[in-house]
């Protein structure tokens, strides 16, 4: 039999957008015998959208729908909060802004089914647009979670390694092996109009550093509605500085999982120092470009975004001088066990 299916739905201020997000998980074809119940969790709202996701979910729903208050603001501990109330197997992580096709919630089940080493699985996202896309949208449709993740279905642990958080579906036995290391988030997510972000990503770094592998299947079809504010230059830019900035704690991952012994040079790099400087260098050597992605221009120029992403990095490099090497070790100590047995 293949496990249940808790969806978990993060909302802040949510209200306008849940009847439609909503409205496509009430049609979720289910297999007989199959569990299936929604969470919507009230991150911190103070609009109606607990009122507006309990009076519009049908009452004749074999989906079950509960509401539950985190009063902490952020993404990732709305998330957290989910996983603590789910209670089945599979948990799925979906945004108020997240249509999912009717047969989304049965192609999740096979799939974690048919796959037990499987600590997470993604789909394929596609944009429903609110006005008409900008002619740089398709060129970078990525920074929205929009797009294929995979050039084709399997094992995307060792390539792409990590799964947007728009439809992230997590195995909890996963989730409770990686708990026991002390896992807990260097990164928040986004915090109500902050963009910051990288907390999906950190979730499967994890799951690789325990030995979990992460899937890909465009079988598993949402739409991301994209609202005409979002649709604009200077909005991607602040994407791609949270981006950026996420960077900063993904170090501490993306060094742990590197298996060989790092000589001297690898072992600068591993420091704060060499991570500022060469961040530092490579902006310093484009003084044009950063004058003027500072100044807002260069709308649709790949360099712009690559320069916010490096400012944001070097911005949190800065803030994290007292912990970057701290959080390094605390990743590598409590990952070295499991990573040994897979040595």
């Amino acid at each position: 039999m293949s496990p249940g299916i808790s969806i978990v739905l993060c909302c802040h201020n949510s209200a306008g957008l849940l009847p439609d997000t909503l409205s496509r998980l009430a049609v979720q074809t289910l297999s007989p015998g199959r569990s299936c119940e929604v969470i919507v969790i009230d991150n911190a709202s103070t609009d109606a959208t607990a009122t507006i996701a309990l009076e519009c979910w049908p009452a004749d729903c074999p989906i079950g729908l509960r509401v539950v208050l985190e009063p902490k603001i952020g993404l990732s501990n709305a998330r957290l909060r989910g996983i603590a109330e789910a209670r089945y197997e599979i948990i799925c992580f979906v945004d108020d802004d997240n249509r999912l096709a009717p047969d989304w919630v049965e192609i999740v089940a096979d799939v974690m089914h048919e796959h037990p080493d499987v600590g997470a699985c993604g789909g394929q996202i596609e944009a429903e647009c609110e006005t008409a896309k900008p002619n740089w949208f398709d060129h970078f449709q990525s920074y929205y979670a929009v797009g294929k993740q995979a050039e084709q279905a399997g094992d995307v642990t060792d390539s792409r390694g990590y799964l947007w958080g728009a439809g992230l579906c997590l195995r909890r036995s996963a989730w409770e092996q990686v708990q026991e290391t002390g896992f807990d988030f260097l990164l928040s997510g986004r915090k109500g109009r902050a963009l910051s972000a990288g907390e999906d990503a950190e979730l499967c770094y994890a799951l690789r550093l325990n030995g979990w592998r992460l899937w890909y299947d465009p079988r598993l079809r949402m739409s991301h509605f994209i609202t005409r504010e979002r649709l604009t230059w200077s909005y991607l830019r602040r994407i791609s500085r949270g981006f950026g900035a996420a960077t900063a704690g993904f170090d501490a991952y993306q060094f742990a999982l590197q298996q060989e012994s790092p000589g001297t040079v690898g072992r600068l790099r591993r420091t704060w120092s060499w991570q500022v400087l060469a961040t530092v260098r490579y902006l310093l050597q484009r003084p044009l470009k950063l004058l003027r992605t500072v100044t807002g221009g260069m709308e649709g120029d790949a360099d712009a975004l690559r320069v916010e992403n490096l400012w944001g990095r070097l911005r949190e490099l800065l803030f994290q001088r007292r912990s970057y090497s701290a959080n390094l070790q605390r990743i590598r100590t409590s990952m070295s066990g499991k990573m040994s047995d897979k040595l």
